[in-house]
């Protein structure tokens, strides 16, 4: 292609994206149920209190989204030195990209295009890793609520706690097993024959040590208890009769079954919606409440981030960026 060609088709790509992500937002942000009903509840709070509190869910958003960026900047030190603002932008560029794409699966595309043109697809596994330590936590966490939920209100037997047990916590222990020896992933894929030209990529997941790992996992869990705080605060603003500990154990249980689950983020606030109500009916008869909640934190951490990095979508080198 030469060069009036690429910037022609740059331009297009962008306003194609612009375009898709600003239609998915709209029809979602428009035709949302659940966010008035929310605006209804708030309605018979304080004023101050319904202020303050969300003041701090959005900050609370822009933190974990920061602390998303900074472990963005940590996985790819290794591949090329990148500021903290290079990282937000991407990040953010990334979260516009994911609104419309299945499984949020644009993120990566959105991300990696803000790394020179050689280190792109390396960008990929790099990504590959911090998502995976991030279902680390979301899964670990998320188990022992189960459990906590199949013992508490379940009626099961002693044999099958016994092996509800046992298979819990040899989950947790494979899965952590695996993520702190991640090389084994590696010199699995690389004995696949026709993957095996496509080691100089899998190789970048085997740079990873423990050590490295470690650190990967703390910006993992420190974002977990940062959005898990922000459900706190909004369920804790609508229903404050709610006791924390159950409340919490029921928002792990959430996390944990919505990343199990493929989506799309235009629905995805439904299929959130849902699994809430279906878990939350055991500790409050508010089912309106807990889904309302769930659709304010919904569009602060995932829609008003997708605005905000519509912005850095323009900034994008689809062809040029420096190697």
């Amino acid at each position: 292609m030469t060069t009036a060609s690429k910037k022609i088709f740059s331009y297009l790509l962008k306003a194609v994206i612009l375009v898709l992500a600003g239609i998915f937002i709209y029809h979602r942000v428009n035709n949302n149920d659940n966010l008035k009903q929310f605006e209804n509840l708030i309605g018979h709070i304080s004023r101050s209190q319904v202020i303050v509190t969300m003041s701090f869910v959005i900050f609370l958003m822009v933190v974990n989204w920061v602390l998303e960026s900074l472990k963005w900047q940590y996985l790819t030190r290794t591949l090329v030195k990148i500021t903290t603002w290079e990282a937000i932008e991407a990040v953010f560029c990334g979260l516009t990209w994911a609104i419309f794409t299945p499984n949020r699966i644009g993120e990566y595309g959105g991300r990696v295009l803000f790394l020179p043109n050689r280190r792109r697809i390396h960008g990929v596994f790099a990504m590959a890793v911090g998502s995976f330590g991030q279902n680390v936590i979301t899964n670990v966490l998320g188990l022992i609520a189960l459990m906590w939920f199949a013992f508490t209100y379940q009626p099961i037997n002693l044999w099958l706690a016994g092996g509800l047990s046992v298979g819990a916590i040899g989950f947790i222990v494979l899965i952590l097993v695996f993520y702190f020896h991640i090389r084994w992933l590696v010199t699995l894929l690389n004995k696949i024959r026709f993957l095996k030209k496509y080691h100089r990529f899998f190789d970048i997941i085997g740079r990873y040590g423990f050590h490295e790992l470690l650190n990967i996992m703390w910006f993992c869990l420190a974002r977990f208890f940062v959005f898990s705080f922000q459900y706190y605060l909004v369920i804790h603003l609508l229903m404050p009769q709610i006791p924390v500990f159950q409340m919490m154990m029921m928002v792990f249980i959430l996390f944990f079954i919505q990343s199990a689950l493929p989506s799309l983020d235009l629905i995805d606030v439904g299929v959130r919606s849902m699994t809430a109500s279906a878990f939350f009916v055991y500790i409050t008869d508010q089912k309106l409440a807990v889904i309302a909640a769930v659709s304010s934190i919904w569009l602060i951490n995932l829609i008003i981030p997708a605005i905000l990095g519509s912005v850095f979508v323009l900034k994008l080198k689809f062809f040029d960026r420096a190697s």
